[in-house]
């Protein structure tokens, strides 16, 4: 009997039901609406996009064709910090640079621009000084002190002193002066010091016996040690300028930013003070301005996610809500929600913080005020445990977007809840892998959420420490749009369109807020509008694909 080839009818029609079953399974993702409604032109892009992928599949990132690179060992989902040199230089990088990315709905503004540009502003900013737990004689105590950046009005101007083993703890140093006497490279080597102290560099990403604990406390010391100086006031005003700026160039028109820094001083001002009210009155005027301006034409606009410790005792916890809903009182048009920030396993679980959330909600009706949660939930690698179940709660909260979400994955039930009351993941693939949530791009959970129907839509979390650098988005779109087979061009589009949709534009109720995302592009809301406006851009970007690249 003659062994049947690909031609047969048996084989034949065992191909034709693998096909069927196949797009029978594709009808169930999140993108299958988005892709159905692709005109022409985002069809032919789409297919010319996957052909630069496969093709910068074998000829990148494949050292079967390169000999010379095996040393290197380019592969397809390789870490982000080694990959990062390689993928700017693609096409595929391009692509995503150019691409309309919609609105940034998760990120942390104490790490949202380039260090290079802070640590610059810093230097040229009168006043500001640099402290330390001890002398910086050695690699190192420079590698385990604590190192702060602060104004301060009597600041030694010997630079060498921080340097010395005379320097006693706390003494303030000013930093242009301390920059220039750096007993390894003066100035220059003091930036790519102070860089490598506030980033989770190539080292970090690579020592995998570190695990999630140790990450974070870098990552924690990062912020301890650059963002005070960030929130001093002449620096923070040029601080969310850049920020917006450089989102702008990227392709992002929204953002939504949480950091209610408590150490924010007015200038001039070198004591603690509680002026987070400030904070938000200066983030106000710098919006306004920005939009105003010329460079800010065309930016949508930017509201504040107010955030505080899930660490912090119930009294502090109790204040920051009470601070909250006096700034929504005076900035109704500012703060679009609340959420709890910091490291989960670490944190106090949304169980716990129950009384505090119900009494939050119940003060909120008290004072004629609505703000929705945008809980961070799920950023964490367990199943079951404490942890993990922060995503029970933050549904049953009413947790209008999910903060990264990585162990949703793990959970039946609660995916279809989501699907239901049209919760939005905020995906920040680069944070998940470089916190060890995941071991690379190819092992994200997004993929499987994304093939149950769940929306989603991709973030950047804190950039300017994880390694990209800059307050732009491209990096996670070139990860998503290279690891993922079945996303594609269009998956991507219909993630920046989810940005879009659920973006919260303006103060809604609950059930107004869900009528609105279902409606979509067809409401009659800000929200339609705004989906309207992207929906150009993503058109004139395919146009642009097919002209830059169908040949």
């Amino acid at each position: 009997m003659a062994i049947p080839d690909g031609t047969s009818p048996s084989v034949q029609k065992f191909f034709e039901g693998r096909e069927a079953l196949i797009k029978q399974e594709k009808l169930q993702r999140s993108d299958h609406e988005f892709r159905q409604s692709l005109s022409p032109t985002a069809q032919k892009a789409c297919e010319i996009v996957s052909k630069i992928r496969i093709n910068e599949l074998e000829t990148i990132w494949s050292t079967t064709q390169h000999s010379d690179l095996e040393k290197e060992e380019l592969f397809p989902g390789m870490i982000f910090n080694l990959a990062k040199q390689h993928m700017e230089k693609t096409d595929l990088w391009k692509i995503c640079l150019k691409m309309p990315k919609g609105a940034l709905l998760h990120c942390h503004l104490g790490a949202m621009v380039d260090l290079d540009w802070v640590i610059g502003v810093a230097m040229e900013t009168q006043g500001v000084c640099i402290s330390a737990s001890m002398g910086l004689v050695s690699e190192e105590s420079r590698a385990k002190a604590d190192v702060q950046l602060l104004f301060q009005r009597n600041g030694s101007d010997d630079g060498s002193l921080i340097w010395s083993a005379g320097y006693e703890r706390g003494v303030w140093v000013n930093l242009r002066s301390a920059a220039e006497k750096f007993p390894n490279g003066g100035e220059k080597g003091f930036v790519q010091w102070l860089k490598s102290r506030c980033t989770i560099t190539q080292e970090d990403n690579v020592a995998h016996h570190l695990g999630v604990d140790d990450i974070w406390r870098k990552l924690k010391g990062a912020f301890r040690t650059i963002a005070p100086i960030e929130f001093y006031e002449p620096i923070t005003r040029k601080f969310l300028r850049k920020f917006f700026q450089t989102a702008m160039e990227d392709g992002v028109k929204w953002v939504e930013m949480r950091g209610m820094s408590r150490n924010f001083r007015l200038e001039g001002e070198d004591m603690p003070v509680e002026r987070r009210m400030d904070l938000v009155r200066v983030m106000d005027e710098e919006i306004k301005e920005f939009m105003n301006s010329d460079e800010g034409k065309g930016f949508w606009g930017a509201r504040l996610i107010w955030d505080t410790l899930r660490s912090f005792d119930k009294e502090v916890i109790i204040e920051d809500m009470k601070l909250c809903i006096e700034t929504k009182k005076q900035y109704p048009d500012l703060v679009a929600g609340f959420d709890l920030v910091g490291p989960e396993d670490e944190g106090r679980t949304l169980h716990d913080l129950t009384p505090e959330i119900i009494w939050f909600q119940e003060e909120c009706a008290k004072e004629g005020v609505d703000i929705p949660f945008f809980f961070h939930a799920g950023e964490c690698v367990g199943d079951g445990n404490s942890t993990d179940q922060n995503l029970f709660d933050a549904i049953l909260f009413g947790s209008r977007r999910i903060g990264h979400g990585v162990s949703l994955y793990k959970h039946p039930l609660l995916i279809d809840m989501v699907k239901e009351r049209k919760i939005l993941i905020e995906s920040c693939p680069i944070s998940n892998e470089v916190l060890r949530y995941t071991a690379s791009i190819m092992s994200h959970p997004l993929p499987a959420l994304l093939a149950r129907g769940v929306p989603a839509s991709l973030s950047n979390d804190d950039p300017a420490l994880m390694g990209q650098g800059t307050s732009g988005m491209t990096h996670d779109f070139w990860q998503a749009l290279q690891g993922w087979e079945n996303l594609g061009l269009a998956g991507l589009g219909s993630l920046a369109q989810n940005s879009v949709r659920w973006a919260a534009f303006e103060n809604q109720d609950t059930q107004t807020w869900f009528d609105d995302i279902s409606a979509g592009a067809d409401g009659t809301s800000i929200r339609a509008k705004r989906i309207q406006e992207w929906s150009e851009d993503w058109e004139q970007f395919c146009k642009w694909v097919v002209d830059e690249f169908g040949t």
